[in-house]
């Protein structure tokens, strides 16, 4: 392991544990998950000794924070780079592939793959995603390659200042703007849709959408447009009983990111097309 931050208690720190106190002192660890996982793995130490969750902080305590010299699986995945500098960087995630998990074919193991290691003092032992796309969701994904930058997108999120757009095609005639409201798991929820195209294609009604999500729920894009009557093409947990047109993979995909930059602040707009089978499908239908 390698020293990443150390950091010494100042004078009127008091009643307060390790895992409370760490997440405001180091970059690299920068929520209350990443603290404990690395108290787990022994890499969080009080003046040379491994430390506990429990441990009380006390003024003068020297807190260091090491991180493993390299990642432990390389997944040798090619993946499309859209943005990339020494902070963070996005990247088209193809479908089929989970963005983290217990399992070895994930982005994040292929990350240090396609991704250059980053000079920053608060550099990641490797890169992270700073959220997630589910295993049949294409599309844009934005990681971070400092603690900094990690901790910053975290906030980003969770105070809405990320926005997200996704392109979908559904089965039915889309009217031209609905706002999905259904609570998920008893969590509120919002989805903002807006249609792009219908036609008709192998005798099916099909419409081409644009999905703003404005919550986070686990498969909320997807719940919201099959309780509204419109599933997702492809899709096997919330779509049709009977696939009328055969098509396995989910049509759903991350194409619009908006968000600003964690250490210069500049706003960064990427767009990418949707995947080709969108295109496909498309070009050979007929307007309705």
């Amino acid at each position: 392991m390698k020293l990443i931050e150390t950091h010494i208690v100042p004078a009127g720190v008091k009643d307060i544990r390790l895992q409370e106190y760490a997440v405001s002192i180091f970059k690299a660890a920068p929520t209350k998950s990443s603290i404990k996982k690395a108290i787990k793995r022994g890499e969080i130490k009080i003046d040379g000794e491994a430390a506990n969750t429990g441990d009380w902080i006390k003024e003068g305590h020297k807190i260091e924070l090491f991180g493993q010299e390299a990642p432990k699986k390389i997944f040798s995945l090619n993946l499309e780079i859209l943005f990339e500098d020494d902070h963070i960087a996005v990247v088209n995630k193809p479908a089929g592939f989970p963005t983290s998990g217990n399992y070895f074919k994930t982005i994040t193991n292929a990350l240090p793959f396609n991704l250059e290691p980053s000079e920053a003092s608060t550099a990641l032992p490797a890169p992270q995603p700073a959220h997630r796309l589910d295993n049949a969701t294409s599309g844009l994904l934005l990681i971070a390659k400092t603690g900094e930058s990690l901790r910053r997108l975290h906030r980003d999120f969770e105070e809405k200042k990320i926005q997200k757009i996704y392109t979908a095609l559904v089965h039915g005639i889309f009217p031209k703007q609905n706002v999905c409201q259904d609570d998920i798991e008893g969590k509120t929820s919002e989805t903002e849709i807006h249609l792009i195209k219908s036609f008709r294609y192998n005798g099916v009604n099909l419409t081409l959408v644009s999905a703003i999500p404005k919550t986070g729920r686990t498969h909320q894009i997807r719940i919201h447009l099959s309780r509204a009557g419109f599933p997702i093409v492809g899709d096997k947990l919330y779509g049709l009983e009977n696939n009328l047109l055969d098509q396995k993979e989910l049509f759903l995909a991350a194409t619009t990111l908006k968000f600003q930059h964690p250490k210069t602040q500049e706003w960064i707009n990427i767009a990418v097309a949707p995947p080709k089978r969108f295109i496909k499908i498309k070009d050979q239908s007929k307007l309705t």
